[in-house]
């Protein structure tokens, strides 16, 4: 059964950092492109940054020169650094694959940032 787990969140005030994990109990992670999504209070859930087994990386425009991607294929786990965090990057963060092949979502991770 495929699981992730996310976590990392918690409350942050205004231009503080953040590292979230994702470990995925996945058969040939390596090979899949992997994304980090988050879902906002009365918000449909966005995609923030995807990932290839290449190590190519792609950001929505609210985040790009803020937040980094990354993965460890052997711990089968995929990061993102948060920086320069604002208010409205308050939500609840998940690990995914991208649609057309999306599996399960995982409990996410809660991110709230705030003064």
């Amino acid at each position: 059964q495929v699981q992730f787990v996310e976590s990392g969140g918690g409350l942050v005030q205004p231009g503080g950092s953040l590292r979230l994990s994702c470990a995925a109990s996945l058969s040939l992670f390596r090979l899949y492109v992997m994304g980090w999504y988050r879902q906002a209070p009365g918000k449909q859930r966005e995609l923030v940054a995807t990932i290839t087994r290449d190590d190519s990386a792609n950001y929505a425009d609210s985040v790009k020169g803020r937040f980094a991607i990354s993965r460890d294929n052997a711990k089968q786990t995929v990061y993102l650094q948060m920086n320069s965090l604002q208010p409205e990057d308050t939500a609840v963060y998940y690990c995914n694959r991208p649609p057309p092949t999306s599996l399960p979502w995982g409990q996410g991770t809660q991110v709230t940032v705030s003064s």
